[in-house]
């Protein structure tokens, strides 16, 4: 049975809150494509086109979907497949008074790179067209527009002569919250803008349950990005994303904020205003997954997350920062 396709021209948010009125529902287990628009909206896609300022609406999240089933108190299990460019190019850039290094006066705010897709040998990764966008969209209808590699797709992004491969990246992906209503600009305990280069394909993310449905919405793709987004940009770019979302009703150990699942390590993740609370908060939800998983004190849990693992730093350029705590595999399992 084909999956079903919920792209953004079908409904978008640019907040999460706790009333959301979704866009489709999917049954508990069901596999579907969601496509994303580049955070931007399609407004930059020449390295002259500048942005001035961050704008009010930013991070477009396709959605919201309900997950029939979910309540509050559950867990939601969103299995991403895969990850796919569609588009020909991405973009990174610098916009005043944001990014880490925003004050520093030999460093242009703003400033934009243009990095075209290209397959892996150098050529052009396109379909032939002049990779013209009207700005309106900013992405090609997924039936056509997407690469997966299984023809000749394009594998690199291309930035100043130097090919960096393409790694697709979720920066914002998140839940309703329960009860304040965030931009997706921003991180919390709902998911959100969490800029971290797990949520990608091959890993399942799992998010705190807060409102009936659980009303998943995801957006703000990068072609690739590195930890910490420095300059306050991944390459943005518009993806589909292929996932399956399930419902764990009773979790054993509940859920504060969201989980990562690699396959490799299992990783927490937290999202505060300074790097210092939001390591604190991964530890401690790690503490809790350590201590149920062998029978822990929670003392023994907090001295065993000093021998195993270890903190990372997702990003550092939200309005509120993201951390993660990361334990192979090896020595956790998650208890759902």
């Amino acid at each position: 049975m084909p999956r079903e396709r919920v792209s953004h021209r079908d409904g978008h948010v640019y907040e999460f809150g706790p009333e959301m009125d979704p866009v489709y529902e999917a049954d508990d287990g069901e596999s579907v494509t969601i496509e994303t628009i580049d955070s931007l909206n399609g407004a930059i896609q020449r390295d002259d086109d500048r942005l001035d300022a961050i704008p009010e609406e930013v991070n477009a999240a396709t959605g919201p979907i309900a997950v029939a089933g979910a309540s509050p108190g559950d867990v939601l299990a969103v299995d991403v497949e895969a990850v796919r460019v569609a588009e020909d190019r991405g973009r990174v850039l610098t916009a005043p008074g944001f990014g880490l290094r925003q004050d520093d006066p030999e460093i242009d705010h703003p400033a934009t790179r243009i990095t075209e897709v290209e397959s892996g040998d150098g050529a052009d990764g396109r379909d032939g067209s002049d990779g013209a966008r009207d700005g309106s969209d900013g992405a090609r209808d997924g039936s056509d527009g997407a690469r997966d590699g299984s023809d000749g797709a394009a594998e690199v992004i291309e930035f100043e002569g130097i090919d960096v491969p393409i790694e697709p990246v979720i920066g914002t992906i998140g839940v309703a919250t329960g009860g304040e209503t965030v931009s997706t600009l921003t991180p919390d305990d709902h998911g959100g803008n969490l800029d971290t280069t797990d949520v990608t394909g091959g890993t399942t993310v799992y998010f705190p349950v807060f409102q009936e449905g659980a009303m998943l919405a995801l957006g703000d793709a990068k072609a690739a990005m590195a930890d910490g987004e420095m300059c306050g940009t991944g390459a943005e770019i518009a993806v589909e994303v292929d996932a399956t979302l399930s419902v764990i009703a009773d979790p054993a150990v509940p859920l504060d904020r969201p989980v990562v699942d690699t396959g490799d390590a299992v990783k927490t993740l937290a999202s505060a205003e300074t790097l210092e609370e939001a390591v604190e908060l991964a530890n401690g939800d790690m503490l809790d997954l350590l201590a149920h998983h062998h029978g822990f004190s929670r003392t023994d849990a907090y001295l065993f997350s000093s021998l195993v693992g270890g903190l990372e730093v997702s990003q550092v350029v939200d309005p509120q920062v993201t951390a993660r705590n990361a334990v192979p595999s090896e020595y956790l399992s998650l208890p759902f």
